[in-house]
């Protein structure tokens, strides 16, 4: 169990090492690599915060994810390019109504856009 960020350092610094032998690695080597990186897994998800981005970052990515243009979400929210340039910039809030329309275009909970 790794219980401080100078452990999981280490742990994953050896991590490391053992990936860089590829091929060469023998099979207990990697079963020991499974280990090792499901213990940075674990004290990761419990000590590692990460922060959300801002909601019009993230509607910028799934418009780029899904290879769409901004425009191409102008029906779907019934709004203007100038709105929907300003929600993706965060100069608008996206407000609760488009963010419902958004979760539901996307298939994403609605919290993820407001």
């Amino acid at each position: 169990m790794i219980q401080t960020e100078a452990e999981n350092e280490r742990m994953l610094e050896k991590i490391e090492a053992l990936m860089d032998k590829g091929e060469t690695r023998r099979p207990e080597e990697t079963r020991l690599l499974d280990l090792m990186a499901k213990l940075v897994e674990d004290f990761e998800a419990k000590n590692c915060i990460i922060d959300a981005p801002a909601p019009g970052r993230l509607l910028a990515y799934m418009i780029e994810q899904r290879g769409l243009k901004q425009v191409d979400l102008l029906p779907v929210l019934g709004c203007s390019k100038s709105f929907m340039s300003e929600m993706i910039s965060g100069r608008r809030e996206i407000g609760k109504a488009n963010a419902k329309k958004l979760a539901a275009f996307f298939g994403k909970p609605v919290d993820l856009f407001i």
